[in-house]
């Protein structure tokens, strides 16, 4: 390690550590005449530096122990560079193809190297405002959350790996606090919020990656890459694929504020069914492996496995919609908005887009047992725009 202790640092001290740590030192060919380094933290959380010599690349995301946008009277754990580490090496280990490679983690400094994804790779929420299409997402994305959640799930894994893995997470408690937003006097919506809550809180069913909104998506035209997992925790699975899907939906529901349109409904409903098909194929394929959700000598017939799994998905699906539209409902009226919608420079369009996804937000939590498929949200999707 270059520093014994904690500290933050900046272009100046990182160059010191970079020279004092080989496994960084080396993707830059020990060269620093030439060394590039930008500062690119959005400002809220961490900091995070991008490093380029003429022999190489990576970036350095530094956790700190406080709110970076507020200060110091804010405390949050830095703990969280470990499980984000913890996270990024298990997801890459089971999709290297959509998770960035991590080269260097310094428990000490709260500090990760990573690749970096240079250009063109951009933000995915960026890129949808944009109304750029990007044909591969939805194969991407689906193979990264079936592959990360089936097999960190008791579907792929024994009970004493299981339990393991969940007491290893149980620290990072303190990054899976909710928001929980204002329901006024609707009293179904606020038994619905409660159901939800209660599963993110005691449902430990998979490592998820907690905040896996559009900004947490880099993309090009054929490459997808996942990144931030730092608020990963053993919880819903629904979390993870309702927080994709319930973005997508919001920027579909933005497009009208933009001039420049693209996002179609068809990503959303391919993202949900091929999601759908790959997980239950990694399933069927490893039906007499390890896992012990369904042990095959109790669970000892196609017929009654068939039910099992069709059971699991339709409550895997449900749980989706609802905290997607939970997450939906979260980025219009609460604290946290989204570019989506804050970037259209007209009110009272913006007002309209808002207003059309909430009626579905709304819809998606109170109603989703009655959504039998992803072809039903589309329905839905296009009554609200015919509204």
């Amino acid at each position: 390690m270059a520093f014994s202790e904690f500290r933050a640092l900046d272009e100046k001290s990182l160059v010191e550590y970079v020279k004092a740590t080989p496994s960084l030192s080396s993707k830059i060919g020990d060269k620093y005449d030439d060394l590039k380094i930008k500062e690119i933290g959005d400002g809220n959380l961490n900091f995070v530096f991008i490093v380029v010599g003429p022999s190489g690349s990576f970036v350095i995301k530094q956790a700190i122990p406080y709110i970076r946008c507020i200060g110091e009277s804010w405390p949050m754990t830095k703990e969280r560079a470990y499980f984000e580490t913890v996270a990024l090496k298990e997801h890459g280990g089971l999709c290297p193809e959509h998770v960035p490679e991590v080269y260097h983690f310094d428990r000490t400094m709260s500090l990760i190297g990573m690749r970096y994804l240079e250009p063109p790779h951009i933000i995915l929420r960026k890129g949808l405002i944009a109304g750029i299409e990007y044909p591969l997402l939805a194969e991407h994305m689906s193979e990264y959350m079936a592959k990360t959640l089936f097999c960190t799930s008791l579907l792929y894994r024994s009970t004493a790996e299981h339990k393991h893995a969940v007491a290893e997470f149980c620290a990072s408690a303190e990054m899976c606090r909710p928001t929980e937003q204002a329901v006024r006097e609707d009293n179904i919506m606020k038994l619905e919020v409660a159901e939800l809550k209660s599963k993110f809180c005691e449902r430990a069913q998979a490592l998820i990656h907690g905040d896996l909104h559009t900004c947490s998506v880099m993309v090009t035209s054929d490459s997808t890459q996942v990144i931030d997992p730092e608020f990963a925790f053993y919880g819903p699975m629904g979390f993870d694929v309702g927080a994709f899907i319930g973005n997508l939906i919001l920027a579909f529901f933005a497009q009208d504020g933009h001039a420049n349109q693209g996002n179609d409904r068809k990503t959303i409903e391919d993202t949900w069914n091929l999601f759908h098909q790959k997980f239950t194929a990694l399933w069927d394929k490893h039906k007499d492996g390890s896992g012990e959700a369904y042990l095959p000598a109790i669970y000892n017939n196609r017929e009654l496995q068939k039910l099992i799994q069709e059971k699991y998905m339709k409550e895997l699906f449900h749980d989706t919609l609802g905290f997607g539209a939970a997450k939906m409902i979260r980025r219009i009226v609460g604290v946290a908005h989204v570019e989506d919608f804050e970037s259209i420079g007209e009110a009272s369009i913006r007002a309209d887009c808002e207003r059309q996804a909430l009626e579905l937000a709304k819809t998606l939590l109170k109603k989703r047992r009655e959504f039998l498929s992803i072809s039903d949200v589309i329905s839905a999707i296009r009554h609200v725009q015919s509204s």
